[in-house]
């Protein structure tokens, strides 16, 4: 592990692996440093995990991992900064993440609301 990479930070990282390897969830979105990008892209790569990544910034990246199949879908979504997401491409990104069904409908009527 390079020496700039301290394993307190990267722990929300590691539970969500584990918690994928588990079957918990069928897709993770992790945002973080650019600088633990190759980390998270070699333990991904190592077990065979898909992934996609999205740049925030020049300090940021969006890190999605998980099923091959939401990845692939990911990879059609992400095109633009989430923030430019419509509401219904939101409202999906949400359900495959596993949200909260009834606040991603609620999130939904807002955003609709506001157009």
């Amino acid at each position: 592990m390079p020496t700039d990479i301290h394993p307190a930070e990267l722990k929300v990282f590691l539970n969500h692996v584990y918690e994928f390897k588990k079957g918990v969830r069928n897709m993770v979105l992790y945002t973080t440093n650019r600088k633990y990008e190759a980390f998270a892209v070699n333990r991904l790569n190592n077990q065979h995990i898909a992934y996609c990544i999205q740049p925030i910034d020049c300090e940021r990246i969006n890190l999605f991992f998980g099923r091959p199949e939401c990845i692939n879908a990911i990879r059609f979504m992400t095109s633009r900064p989430l923030n430019k997401l419509t509401p219904e491409e939101d409202f999906i990104l949400g359900a495959m993440l596993g949200y909260d069904i009834c606040g991603q409908c609620r999130r939904y009527c807002e955003k609709k609301g506001k157009k």
